[in-house]
């Protein structure tokens, strides 16, 4: 009857891990697939321990059962960890598994050493086995370890109970019942059962509660139902790529959207050439630039969707982009029969967002000459700048290395000014000090950088310029970066910087150097020269220093001017 009983708590153990199997998803919590994995190897050891024939035969059985003896309770404890939301740091994981591994290494010297049985010897009486055991030293501590991890799951159920109201009562109610139904069975089932394990049976039933855990678990865990949910609709497109643009793969969905995906291959770049790769790639750089580039449309099938662009993420780790497409149809259809009754409106309104758009400009303006008030210079840092901008771009536009669109060259001349906004934030005492700043008051003023970039999103963000928006943004954000990494706030390096952006650089520093300020003179045109090159490549992009060496003259002119005005 006893080798009846292990048998059958063999083919339970056997049935569940291949229930759990049949539902299992990547999601699921990687100790409770171990759990699964663990028990029918320990189920197997006892019901080749109920029949064994000899004492070699019975020593190999109880090996195979302190594989789960061991590991199971291990598993166990990292589980309720796990789903309480309580994160171990990955060296205690370690330490654990370490210890584990320590007491499983001693159970294997059974029969060849007494450090975990000091002696083993069995009877054999019309088919029933009766094994007596004489523990060694190691033997406490394989008691001590279950003591320990119990002890540990139990108190994190406790402070889950009362710390985290974002852990599920109910699942705590379930996490508790492996954890004693398994106590028990390690420390009071042999007291009075004495002829019979029941930790096997012990492991079977907290498998049922496990499966009962899952199946909440996955009402429980809203970004999962959610995805899953989205996804069984059937009507949105999923497609994912990693930060190289290496494709990573799409839904059924999305093939059908555009079809040209069953063309492309896993982990391979899409081509730059095809008509997809152009527009999948604009779509992830003009999000790249800027998160505000969050949503596009596309066209197909007499179709049209929109496309929302976010991060794809592992975790709470970066990996990539994903793009989501949904059918917009009826709305774009219905926004086009609204833009038939607008066409007069938008021309009797014309004329006034000309007047509207003349007085933001002039808001901002007057907003970046409040903040020069403030500063230390001379004053006319936001004229001169931009004329050195526009200077530049003159320069950049005679040559076809570089190919500035009209537009790009009218809004980076229209964002110089607003390149120091950010300088409003800072205190006077630090803004207007009459001399070089100290570390502290240096980490103060880089902050401009970073505010300016803020207050120029908020000033812009009702524009319908977001090509001006963007450029503006980049330029208080940027203008302080170094092409060699060294600058702030983010410490771009090279091509990361945009170019609006590395443009603004020189002219700022240019004009900073040959400008007359409240703690220094001007710098001759020589001087300044000489720092201009010597930092290409280093403080500012190389490929801008034949625009301007172009430049300089003008530039040089433009300044004697200004001082024979003065």
């Amino acid at each position: 009857m006893v080798a009846v009983y292990y048998d059958c708590l063999a083919i339970v153990s056997l049935l569940l891990a291949l229930t759990y199997l049949f539902i299992w998803h990547k999601h699921f919590d990687i100790h409770i697939t171990l759990l699964f994995l663990l028990v029918p190897v320990n189920n197997i050891g006892y019901l080749l321990y109920a029949h064994s024939k000899t004492v070699e035969e019975i020593i190999m059985a109880i090996k195979v059962t302190y594989i789960g003896g061991c590991f199971n309770i291990l598993m166990i404890m990292l589980t309720v960890f796990s789903l309480c939301d309580i994160q171990l740091p990955k060296w205690l994981k370690l330490m654990f598994a370490a210890i584990t591994s320590g007491v499983f290494i001693s159970a294997l010297s059974i029969g060849s050493s007494d450090i975990f049985y000091k002696d083993i010897t069995a009877e054999f009486s019309n088919g029933e086995i009766i094994v007596n055991k004489v523990y060694g030293p190691l033997h406490s501590a394989f008691y001590g370890m279950v003591f320990l991890y119990f002890a540990l799951s139990i108190a994190a159920i406790v402070y889950s109970y009362f710390k985290k109201n974002q852990v599920s009562r109910h699942m705590l109610y379930l996490l508790f019942l492996p954890e004693f139904i398994s106590f028990f069975s390690f420390f009071g089932g042999r007291k009075l059962f004495p002829n019979i394990e029941l930790i096997p049976a012990a492991y079977d039933i907290s498998l049922i509660i496990y499966l009962i855990i899952i199946y909440n678990l996955s009402i429980y865990d809203i970004n999962e139902t959610a995805i899953d949910s989205l996804a069984q609709t059937g009507d949105t497109g999923f497609v994912s790529f990693d930060f190289k643009l290496n494709y990573l793969g799409s839904n059924d969905t999305a093939k059908k959207i555009i079809p040209l995906l069953n063309d492309l291959t896993v982990d391979k770049p899409v081509s730059t050439s095809s008509e997809m790769g152009k527009t999948l790639i604009r779509w992830l750089k003009d999000y790249e630039n800027s998160e505000n580039n969050d949503q596009t449309y596309y066209k197909a099938n007499d179709k049209t969707y929109v496309v929302d662009i976010n991060y794809l993420y592992s975790g709470k780790r970066r990996r990539g982009y994903q793009l989501f497409f949904k059918d917009d149809t009826k709305n774009q259809q219905y926004n086009a029969l609204i833009n038939r009754y607008n066409t007069y409106l938008r021309k009797e309104v014309a004329a006034k967002t000309a007047h509207i758009i003349e007085m933001h400009d002039n808001l901002v303006m007057s907003m970046a000459t409040m903040v020069e008030s403030r500063d230390n210079s001379t004053g006319g840092h936001i004229k001169r700048t931009s004329e050195v901008v526009r200077m530049l771009v003159d320069e950049i536009n005679k040559d076809d290395s570089l190919i500035l669109t009209p537009d790009f060259c009218k809004n980076i001349i229209k964002a110089a000014p607003m390149h120091d906004l950010g300088k409003i934030a800072v205190d006077d005492a630090i803004l207007r000090k009459p001399g070089r700043f100290t570390a502290e008051e240096f980490e103060v003023m880089k902050t401009h950088a970073a505010e300016g970039a803020r207050i120029v999103h908020e000033i812009l963000k009702g524009t319908d310029d977001m090509e001006f928006h963007l450029i503006a943004e980049n330029v208080a954000h940027y203008h302080h970066e170094r092409w060699d990494g060294s600058g702030y706030p983010e410490g771009l390096k090279g091509e990361e910087i945009p170019i609006e952006a590395r443009i603004m650089a020189i002219a700022d520093v240019y004009d900073a150097l040959v400008s007359k300020r409240v703690y220094k003179e001007r710098m001759s045109f020589e001087k300044a020269d000489a720092i201009i090159l010597e930092g290409m490549g280093k403080h500012f992009d190389k490929n801008l220093e034949k625009f301007y060496i172009a430049a300089r003259p003008g530039l040089e002119a433009y300044y004697r001017g200004l001082e024979e005005q003065e």
